[in-house]
Parts: structure tokens; sequence; C-alpha cells
């Protein structure tokens, strides 16, 4: 497939209004971070959810079981700390593969669209 000059600048154009903001993520990482928001907010449902659960499964077997020296919980919960730090260094790859597949999809609906069609 190959697009015309004017194609490309079409498909930059829908790209710069469609692709995340790297500022928005990293404020969701921070704010939000161990709840998985800023997965949810990328596509990333699956990873996000395992976020969640990492957290919630956590918070809850730390609290059940306050008064033990150590418990799954803390466990749960350090695994989580490592994942958030793990994603700060993540996150501008996340929002390059995402912008990369939008321009794709872009380029294909463009192809498409200005492709003569025969019948």
């Amino acid at each position: 497939m190959t697009l015309s000059t004017e194609q490309l600048m079409l498909v930059e154009q829908r790209l710069s209004n469609e692709k995340k903001s790297i500022g928005i993520v990293y404020l969701l990482w921070l704010l939000f971070g161990a709840l998985g928001i800023h997965r949810f907010y990328l596509g990333k449902t699956r990873s996000a959810l395992g976020m969640l659960v990492l957290t919630i499964l956590g918070g809850f077997t730390l609290a059940v079981s306050i008064g033990a020296f150590i418990s799954i919980g803390a466990f749960f919960l350090i695994a989580l700390a490592v994942w958030l730090l793990v994603d700060a260094f993540l996150i501008p790859g996340m929002i390059k593969a995402d912008a990369q597949a939008k321009r794709l999809t872009i380029a294909n609906e463009i192809h498409n669209m200005t492709s003569p069609k025969f019948f």
C-alpha cells in the first residue's frame, strides 16, 4: 500500500488528534497506578485487571492478617510496587506502540476510502 503525500499528511493529522498523551499516562500512573488505570487508558485491559486484582488481594490479605509478622498481602503489594516501577520505564514504549498501531489503522482506512472500487 502506497499513500500519497497528502494522504500521509492526513494520517499524521488524525494520529496527532487520536494518540495518547504521555503526560496524562504518567499522571494516571502517579495517582492511580496501583489500580492499573494508566494501563486501562492505554488499552491494556488484561494487565490492568491484573494490577487491580493484585492491589485488592494485597490490601485485603494485609488487612486481615495485620497481626502476623509477614503476610501474603505484603508479597502481593511488593510485587505490585515492582510492577509499577517497571511500568514507569515501559510507558514511552507502550505509547509508541499504540501510536504505531493507530497509524496503521488510519492508513488502511484512508487507503480503502480512496482506492477505486470495481464491481
